[in-house]
């Protein structure tokens, strides 16, 4: 978690520098949808399989079992997904502050779009971190801890 943190607050700030050192903002104006779109897709697809995997890892009725390879995939998956999200929304983060700090009405224009992508970068964290969970192995509750009753200490 504290790597997405890490990763999130650098993005911000190569964002931040890039935008206002270089008026990179007016070049690439307006702001496009589409980053906001592919995130929520991926939000969306990787919740759908966040759940469906912990239904199949816990063995839940009406489910079909699950091949550990794919919960491997899933768990790489969530992993780059998490990354990708923390990069993304950390970016847009630090040109949201620049857009609302900006006088401009051309950069008033694209907030609306920058709020929209950092909201879908926030939910692709959380769903990917959703996955992740999903692909733990549940805990046997009829498998004795040997931990429970340690051995007496040799003096």
């Amino acid at each position: 978690m504290s790597t997405l943190v890490v990763a999130a607050l650098v993005a911000a700030a190569v964002a931040w520098l890039l935008i206002s050192t270089n008026d990179l903002f007016y070049r690439i104006s307006p702001l496009p949808w589409t980053g906001a779109g592919v995130l929520a897709v991926l939000a969306v697809a990787e919740a759908y399989l966040a759940q469906n995997t912990s239904a199949r890892i816990q063995r839940k009725p009406g489910s079909l079992p699950v091949h550990a390879l794919s919960v491997a995939r899933f768990a790489a998956l969530a992993k780059a997904s998490s990354l990708v999200g923390a990069l993304s929304g950390g970016f847009t983060a630090g040109l949201l502050v620049w857009l609302l700090l900006e006088p401009t009405d051309e950069a008033a224009s694209s907030v609306p779009v920058a709020v929209t992508t950092l909201v879908a970068a926030v939910a692709l964290i959380g769903a990917a971190l959703w996955l992740e969970r999903a692909c733990r192995v549940p805990e046997d509750p009829d498998r004795r801890d040997d931990r429970s009753d340690p051995p007496a200490a040799a003096y």
